[in-house]
């Protein structure tokens, strides 16, 4: 008999960042380290992943880190936390972990504790053990994870759908999902992001229809624009070309090297001959694959509709297909693409509501709770209203209410010997906002700095002040940036000057400058003055030197 927690550090009422910690007694697994695409109010952040201090206190105790498949969600945070964990055992199926690898290799990051696990076979460690299951998501080699406890299995599913025509690398193992289910399971962690959506997602995953579309009506070039691991919305592309003469060519070293890994692995079935180069980029009949890096939407596209890409210009005749739904957090960015294609007059297709990606909806949902049969149910992956919504489908599935537990980031759900036990433990959790290559968290004050500065732009004011008689020398003078245009506000900036004098004398003493009080009175009587001028706040900088 056990005790048992299960923590969210990330992924709960939000999309992306997921994280999941179950903890067996002294044992620590954890299930998945997500990254969140930085939506467009995060200025110059370019992703977003979960605080992991409670991992880094407590590393000694890690079984391992178990990855479900080869998305940035749920993967995209490994090459930053390998910074301050490099010795944490990390799991996966082959595709994840050459997934994986190509991430570590971008960031010149040395791996040696990759390992692979296989479907349906057991991992023991110890009095637990895990058992992976083949789900169907929209990337191969994607799995759900059976944690085997003394007190019943955690079972976790990842993001997955059920759809009886997918096959090979991408099929679900119902009958494993069964047997585990009669094994007795204590909890299921399930993941929630369609739980409002009525009915199966199969078929509406497919846009094989809307490709084909396309390829009919395209008078010259198609422009592919997809998320780089979305691996089965590119096989619905390479399948609708494999009857045509169109030539494809990859746009993109992360691309490329993705694309031409999983053909060589046999995870795409395409004719390596028929991949051009970048020589090909201007025949009217060619097919052109592009994505975007985790922290860039659309910047790869943008580069090329404004005449940036030094490889290839837009023309009126081009025709842009938008293969993947717009995250949360994007709309904007997507809108304003869209607008930027629409002035080049070339023709645009934007995949419709009606599509769907590649998570459970509502019956999907209720299929894998009857499935697993959980004695506790905990909803996870998506926003709470999406949160709410699973747990609604567990009471449709007959469970007690006392049985489903809906919770945030960091709340504990705590059993012992098998029972749900009361817990007000919280574990600290947080976003880390990652700037390019800055190393560690950019903090929220630095994100306040940047809407202020984007908002009411900067003004700083410079003075010299001669080290022996302690008499301005030079200045004040104000400088602005974003705030206001100089030659229609010179008196204005005269006041500013005067009302900076006045401050600086003020604070003058015969041998004596008090720079503190000068600075904070500079900025204080500058700042309501610019107020009550303009109606705006810039963020005021006084730099003061003595010569």
């Amino acid at each position: 008999m056990s005790k048992i927690k299960i923590f969210a550090l990330g992924g709960l009422n939000e999309i992306g960042k997921n994280m999941y910690v179950v903890e067996v007694d002294k044992d620590i697994f954890v299930f998945d380290a997500g990254l969140k695409y930085a939506g467009d109010n995060m200025l110059g952040v370019d992703y977003i992943i979960p605080n992991y201090d409670y991992l880094k206190e407590n590393q000694d105790r890690i079984k391992g880190l178990f990855i479900t498949h080869g998305h940035d969600e749920q993967m995209g945070a490994i090459p930053d936390i390998m910074l301050d964990l490099p010795n944490i055992p990390i799991y996966g199926t082959t595709f994840t972990l050459e997934i994986v690898k190509r991430d570590l290799d971008e960031e010149k990051i040395k791996y040696e504790n990759l390992r692979e696990i296989k479907v349906n076979q057991n991992i023991s460690f110890g009095k637990c053990s895990i058992f992976a299951v083949s789900v169907t998501h929209s990337v191969p080699d994607a799995v759900a994870y059976a944690l085997y406890t003394p007190d019943g299995v955690i079972f976790y599913t990842g993001n997955y759908i059920f759809d009886p025509t997918m096959t090979d690398h991408y099929k679900m193992d119902v009958g494993k999902l069964a047997y585990i289910g009669k094994q007795g399971v204590l909890c299921l962690l399930g993941e929630s992001l369609y739980a409002d959506k009525v009915g199966y997602t199969s078929p509406n995953h497919r846009i094989s229809d809307l490709i084909n579309e396309v390829i009919n009506k395209a008078e010259g070039r198609i422009l592919f624009n997809v998320f780089h691991t979305q691996l089965f919305r590119i096989q619905e592309l390479l399948n609708e070309l494999k009857n045509t003469d169109h030539k494809v060519v990859i746009m993109g070293k992360v691309l490329e090297k993705t694309l031409l890994k999983a053909i060589s692995m046999g995870y795409i079935d395409f004719d390596l001959n028929r991949i051009g180069d970048i020589h090909d980029v201007d025949d009217p009949n060619t097919v052109i694959i592009i994505s975007d890096e985790r922290e860039k939407p659309f910047s790869n596209l943008t580069r090329i509709v404004r005449g940036y890409d030094k490889f290839i210009k837009i023309n009126p005749t081009d025709t842009v297909l938008f293969a993947s739904r717009v995250y949360d957090g994007m709309e904007k960015s997507a809108a304003h693409i869209y607008d930027e294609i629409a002035k080049t007059d070339a023709n645009m297709f934007i995949i419709p509501n009606n599509k769907l990606s590649h998570h459970a909806s509502s019956e999907d949902a209720l299929l894998m709770i009857d499935l697993i049969n959980p004695k506790y149910y905990i909803p996870v992956i998506g926003e709470y209203r999406h949160l709410i919504k699973n747990a609604e489908l567990a009471k449709k599935a007959d469970l007690n209410d006392e049985n489903i537990i809906v919770k945030l980031n960091g709340q504990v759900v705590l059993f012992e010997n098998g029972e749900l036990k009361d817990s007000n433990e919280k574990i600290k959790v947080d976003s880390v906002l990652i700037d390019g290559k800055t190393i560690g968290d950019i903090g929220e004050l630095v994100i306040k700095d940047r809407e202020l500065l984007g908002a009411d732009g900067v003004v700083v004011v410079i003075a010299t002040i001669d080290k022996a008689t302690k008499q301005v020398l030079a200045g004040p003078e104000i400088l602005t940036r974003g705030f206001i245009y100089v030659k229609d506000s010179t008196e204005m900036l005269k006041e500013s000057v005067k009302i900076a004098s006045e401050v600086i004398l003020e604070n003058t003493k015969p041998n004596y400058i008090d720079y503190t009080k000068t600075k904070n009175g500079i900025r204080d009587r500058l700042g309501k003055f610019f107020y009550q001028e303009t109606e705006c706040k810039p963020m005021i900088l006084v730099v003061t030197q003595e010569i």
